[in-house]
């Protein structure tokens, strides 16, 4: 019984949000529709993964076919974002900063 207080104290993941509520002052990568990367610094969030994020670089792949060839040719953008306003519905996947395990 002591020990599930201390993993509610101590930031356990019990839910799926836990993981991205944990992750508010870091920087996150979030895949989007339309082979569109996103990296940068998570400062607010809700329950539809709407998201406000900071220090944003923005990757965006284009997949083109040489018509001489038939190749896909893959071509990706890049642009820096001060502060962006990410639509949850866009969400495909949210990746929390890396931490080392406390083994």
């Amino acid at each position: 019984m002591a020990e599930e207080a201390e993993n509610t104290t101590s930031g356990a993941i019990e839910e799926p949000l836990d993981i991205i509520r944990l992750s508010l002052d870091e920087r996150i990568y979030v895949k989007m529709r339309n082979e569109r990367e996103l990296k940068g610094r998570l400062h607010a969030y809700d329950q539809h993964l709407n998201m406000i994020l900071g220090e944003v670089e923005e990757t965006v792949t284009v997949i083109e076919i040489d018509e001489e060839t038939y190749e896909e040719v893959y071509k990706s953008t890049k642009r820096n974002i001060p502060t962006l306003f990410v639509r949850g519905d866009g969400v495909i996947l949210v990746s929390p900063p890396m931490r080392a395990s406390a083994s």
